[in-house]
């Protein structure tokens, strides 16, 4: 009965259907597996405690080899800031070692690890210290006073500043857990920018400049404060020691960050009213165009004050080109544009081109 059920030619045509169906299966079930089979040998293997604990000790011990290269990480930077170049001061970030005993700090709390702990801080100490030292020396020995824009841009830290500190210090600590992205630690160290900050302290303090130094410090500490804090939770979660242990360290991180957050939220909010106040000013200056002609918009301060804006716009005009009139419509147009009173101030820079004659002498001997 099952052999005519087979020769039959009008059920045949099913169980060959049948049959390429289950090939089919078969086949796709094979790919399947090999496609998303056993794939262990590429898992993302985390590094053991033991290897992760020598490595962030052996960061941590202030040796010869992190007070030299410290040491020439600070001239470098100096040099950069002082030159006002982007590429020498990146180059001092990357060769700088003083992230490796921040993150053994992080670590450290994250274990419950006094002894790391307090080896890891004399480390940090002792680098600030003699970075800030280079940078005054190298300042002082040079002899220049002028103050660069690479410099200024490192004296008001916001809370900018503290999203960046707070990322880089995840990925550092990240970074230290996994063996195959360790090359990421260079990158972490450009974002976070540790030495240039202290550079630029000892730079202030050799020109004998108080507030430029105190922006730069508070630059700095953000960037510490957020690299323990943010990467002990990363070892935290990443099975890294205990919440109990690192509670108290937590806890005082946490204090540390909220003091520290009072200044950066009020340098972001004049930095947010300034940004908004020259692109005002700008949009104002280029819809007047006809009005201020033969004018090109130099540049624009602005100081925030309590009830009013102080705002100080420099021109390149002829002397004669704007009249005190048009200053205080300016004013006008600006203080509705703006919805706050302004006092404005404009400053006329003259442009005047002075080339000399090319005269061909000849000169005889008699």
């Amino acid at each position: 009965m099952f052999l005519i059920f087979i020769l039959n030619p009008r059920y045949t045509i099913y169980i060959k259907y049948f049959l390429r169906k289950l090939n089919r299966k078969l086949r796709f079930k094979q790919f399947w597996n090999f496609q998303i089979g056993d794939w262990h040998w590429i898992k993302e293997k985390t590094t053991p405690i033991a290897s992760l604990n020598r490595r962030l000790w052996r960061l941590s011990v202030p040796s010869f080899s992190f007070h030299f290269m410290l040491a020439l990480s600070a001239i470098i930077a100096s040099f950069g800031l002082l030159n006002n170049s982007v590429a020498i001061i990146i180059g001092a970030m990357i060769i700088a070692p003083l992230m490796g005993p921040i993150v053994g700090m992080a670590y450290s709390i994250a274990m419950g690890n006094r002894k790391l702990l307090n080896r890891s801080s004399l480390t940090v100490i002792k680098g600030i210290i003699l970075t800030i030292t280079m940078s005054w020396l190298t300042t002082s020995i040079i002899g220049l006073k002028t103050i660069e824009s690479e410099i200024l841009s490192r004296t008001n830290p916001t809370l900018i500043d503290f999203g960046i500190a707070m990322a880089a210090g995840s990925a550092g600590a990240f970074a230290n857990t996994r063996r195959s992205i360790s090359s990421a630690l260079p990158g972490v160290a450009i974002a976070v920018a540790l030495v240039p900050p202290l550079s630029v302290v000892g730079i202030a303090l050799s020109l004998g400049n108080q507030e430029i130094a105190i922006g730069s410090s508070l630059l700095f500490l953000t960037n510490l404060i957020c690299i323990i804090f943010f990467g002990s939770l990363v070892f935290l979660f990443g099975s890294y020691g205990n919440i109990e242990r690192a509670k108290s360290g937590l806890a005082m991180s946490t204090a540390i960050m909220f003091i520290l957050g009072v200044p950066l939220t009020l340098s972001m909010r004049k930095m947010i009213i300034k940004k908004n106040v020259r692109y005002e000013i700008s949009s104002v200056v280029m819809a007047e165009a006809e009005t201020l002609d033969n004018t090109t918009l130099k540049s624009v301060n602005v100081i925030p004050r309590k009830k009013h804006l102080d705002v100080v716009i420099e021109l390149a005009a002829p002397i004669d080109s704007l009249s005190q009139a048009e200053v205080d419509y300016l004013k006008g147009i600006l203080s509705n544009k703006i919805g706050k009173p302004i006092n404005l101030e404009v400053k006329i820079i003259p442009i005047r081109i002075l080339k000399s004659h090319n005269e061909n002498r000849t000169i005889s001997n008699n």
